[in-house]
């Protein structure tokens, strides 16, 4: 190949380039991200799992209690069409009971402990067993906590939840209060799609591509369709979190929130990159670290 060539291939690279950097957008702006929200964010992981029964509204009562800034959920859907909270997609896990959610009622939901087998003694002792906690609706929530911002997971199901997911949302006017998250992309996908006013952090597949692309020094070029990057430290044996990434998502408008940290030294590092909020199964922790 010629010298000439070369050099247009190179013109032509560069112009590409330009072009990216050009029309590449930052985050927009959503209501979610309050200036008078204190930062970083305490989110209560199931409420605070390593606390109380996760998922429950209990839990939510006593992180509420706390004075946490953020309630964080799983999201199944009954087979009576209901949006129940559970982290796991069978009840097995945590109740008293056996067999898939999308499978049993409401009703039947209803009826079992969902503090039956939360222990911090491998099994010792059964703190919350038989104390009335059951197995709460997403709805339930939202009455109850009409004021509080929400990271709502959806999870994997085989009926679709996403519409009667943001008629929820709008029945309770929680559209600045509520972010959405998933790990499957077309589950982001389609609840962009139907609720289109309300923030969601990224999917799996939008998180590996602004994580690969932060290693390479192009964040830049990435323009993100979500607001909040809501990542582990680590992946598969690749460091996702540190002071560089912050300083990128922030770069693109993203806020950046690690899960699920429990151990104080990792939350003190964490804090002081600057990152926007962590998920913990010990908000009490985390609350007590910032002074709050």
């Amino acid at each position: 190949m010629t010298l000439k060539a070369w050099h247009k291939i190179l013109i032509f690279l560069f112009a590409i380039v330009v072009f990216l950097r050009v029309t590449s957008n930052p985050a927009a702006e959503r209501a979610y991200y309050s200036d008078d929200m204190n930062y970083p964010l305490v989110i209560a992981h199931q409420g605070g799992d390593e606390v109380w029964p996760g998922d429950t509204l209990f839990a939510y009562q006593n992180a509420a209690a706390l004075g946490v800034d953020v309630l964080e959920m799983d999201i199944h859907i009954s087979r009576d069409g209901v949006l129940v909270l559970m982290h796991d997609e069978k009840v097995d896990r945590t109740t008293d009971g056996t067999g898939e959610i999308e499978s049993m009622t409401l009703a039947e939901l209803k009826q079992l402990d969902a503090g039956y087998d939360w222990s911090l003694d491998e099994g010792q002792t059964f703190p919350f067993r038989g104390q009335g906690i059951t197995v709460t609706t997403l709805e339930e929530v939202f009455q109850a906590f009409p004021e509080k911002h929400m990271t709502i997971e959806i999870k994997k199901s085989n009926a679709s939840m996403v519409r009667p997911f943001c008629e929820l949302i709008r029945k309770y006017e929680m559209q600045d209060k509520v972010l959405v998250a998933s790990f499957y992309d077309d589950k982001i996908k389609e609840f962009r799609a139907e609720c289109p006013e309300v923030a969601t952090s990224s999917a799996k597949q939008e998180t590996t591509v602004f994580v690969l692309l932060s290693k390479a020094f192009l964040s830049g070029y990435y323009s993100p369709k979500f607001l909040s990057l809501q990542v582990p430290e680590e992946s598969g044996g690749i460091t996702v979190v540190t002071e560089a990434f912050v300083r990128a998502a922030h770069a693109r408008g993203l806020a950046v929130e690690v899960w699920t940290i429990n151990d104080k030294e990792t939350m003190q590092k964490l804090i002081s990159w600057g990152v926007d909020g962590i998920m913990t199964d010990r908000p009490d922790i985390l609350m007590e670290l910032v002074g709050r």
